[in-house]
């Protein structure tokens, strides 16, 4: 492509990323529990800039961070991903074949794509092969290097991918690296950092190619073969937001309102002296006369005279703090349609109870699979062909998994219940002690082999010994009729 081409392309997708990139590393940083309040400026820094005086009852300057964000994303994480899907693409040997190129890293990449997802708006899955070994891979990439191009029909295609991040050059140079990726070929671009993009940006030679003869060489493109553009995008949701978003305010409110509860804690003591003509020489002969007179002096000037001690005592609003926290916690479940793991809310719950302080999560969940389902498919697909697996009638089934609390026993009365009703295979998959449906499966299958032949033995064993039984008594009774013929 030619470079003034690539310059208006790098442009136009920048000035929107920006912003993008922003959002992403605020989201990522409530992630880390590293909310605003971490950053605010101090009460005294406030003071100075509002040209105040500096009292000393408020001296307190406490930041206390709440990881609701990182909760909630966590939750949802582990719900729709610690049993990762399943892809069926019609035959044993090809779901094999496909279960062997995702490898032990699968379950860990779709974590990590939830995550992503969540904290940025889109996860990105890249596809890519080694020059050196020439199998192909896969990991996710960090979204804030994706600026995609998309065309403008309602299927909305992806028709290129710029990948920006940040390198240095073998010199030491720090450089700001493109790469743009189509469906054919990579080509990659760098300006050092500092520099604009009209003024430094030039071809880069980040590839190492490897021809038939073995000899290497340094290229600034390259031809991937994959066959289409290897960046599949994983959406959070139909609205292309991030989790963050609907519940920050209330996580800002509830860190203040802590915060600021455990400052006037430290700040306001339980009793203040109000000295009026103390006639002592300073507080700390005050303090003596107190602790072992329980007396002290004042200065008397005759009748009128307000002269002697008294307490001052400052009530914080406890109960109306509560009562906040306690509205803005809910509140935060509940618009980040999560669930609060306060004990409370589950005690011995019956398997109704469960799924219905579920319901938030699995619309959040839903949302985000009805997402996934087609990037797994295109994704699932493009493995399929680079790898010379066979799709059975072009079909891949999918199989999502949601991991939560149950009520074992009772899924096992079920479970119990419903011999003779439906299928043993139906059964099986449900029981909550199954992980391998397909495992436990052959396993009842050759435990009935088992118990069947054993049974066979016993019926042999049992034949031959009434076999015998017979044979003898047939025996006594043919010698009892010779000696009685021969008498």
């Amino acid at each position: 492509m030619e470079i003034e081409i690539v310059k208006k392309l790098i442009k136009k997708y920048l000035a929107l990323h920006v912003g993008y990139i922003h959002r992403a590393e605020v989201a990522r940083r409530y992630y880390r529990n590293e909310t605003d309040i971490l950053f605010e400026p101090s009460r005294k820094e406030r003071q100075r800039q509002e040209h105040e005086a500096e009292t000393p009852l408020r001296n307190a300057d406490n930041r206390i961070p709440f990881n609701f964000h990182g909760l909630l994303v966590n939750q949802k994480a582990s719900y729709m991903f610690s049993a990762p899907p399943l892809f069926d693409v019609g035959t044993d040997a090809a779901n094999k074949a496909l279960r062997a190129f995702l490898g032990d890293k699968y379950p860990k990449t779709c974590k990590d794509l939830c995550v992503e997802a969540s904290n940025t708006t889109t996860g990105w899955l890249h596809v890519w092969r080694d020059r050196q070994s020439g199998s192909y891979n896969y990991a996710v990439v960090p979204s804030e290097q994706i600026m995609p191009i998309w065309d403008k029909s309602l299927e909305k295609r992806l028709l290129g991918v710029l990948r920006c991040y940040h390198d240095i050059a073998e010199e030491g140079t720090e450089l700001d690296v493109y790469e743009y990726w189509n469906d054919r070929v990579c080509e990659a671009y760098a300006v050092q950092a500092g520099y604009t993009i009209d003024a430094g940006l030039m071809p880069y030679q980040a590839f190492t190619l490897i021809d038939t003869a073995g000899v290497s060489q340094t290229s600034s493109s390259f031809e991937h073969g994959i066959g289409e553009v290897p960046f599949f995008a994983f959406a959070n949701n139909n609205v292309a937001t991030d989790d963050l978003k609907n519940i920050k305010p209330l996580i800002d409110t509830y860190c203040k309102v802590f915060s600021g509860f455990v400052n006037d804690l430290e700040d306001i003591q339980e009793v203040i002296f109000v000295l009026t003509n103390y006639g002592g020489a300073d507080l700390n002969e005050f303090l003596r006369d107190m602790k072992d007179y329980k007396t002290i002096k004042v200065d008397n000037d005759g009748d009128g005279d307000n002269s002697g001690v008294s307490t001052l005592t400052i009530e914080l609003p406890v109960e109306a703090r509560e009562k906040l926290l306690a509205t803005t916690r809910k509140c935060i479940f509940e618009q980040g349609m999560g669930i609060d793991p306060d004990p409370e809310n589950f005690g011995n719950s019956s398997g109704v109870a469960l799924n219905f302080l579920y319901s938030l999560l699995e619309l959040k969940a839903g949302l985000m699979e009805t997402e996934f389902r087609p990037s797994f498919g295109r994704f699932i697909r493009c493995v399929c062909r680079l790898m010379g697996i066979p799709i059975k009638e072009d079909s891949i089934v999918q199989t999502w998994t949601r991991t939560s609390v149950r009520n074992d026993q009772e899924l096992s009365q079920i479970a119990s219940q419903s011999k003779g009703v439906i299928s043993d295979e139906t059964i099986v998959r449900n029981h909550p002690w199954v992980d391998d449906p397909e495992k436990e499966l052959q396993q009842l299958e050759e435990q009935e082999d088992a118990q069947m032949e054993k049974a066979g033995e016993y019926q042999d064993a049992f034949s031959k010994t009434q076999q015998g039984g017979i044979n003898g008594e047939r025996e006594k009774l043919l010698e009892k009729q010779n000696a009685g013929a021969g008498g």
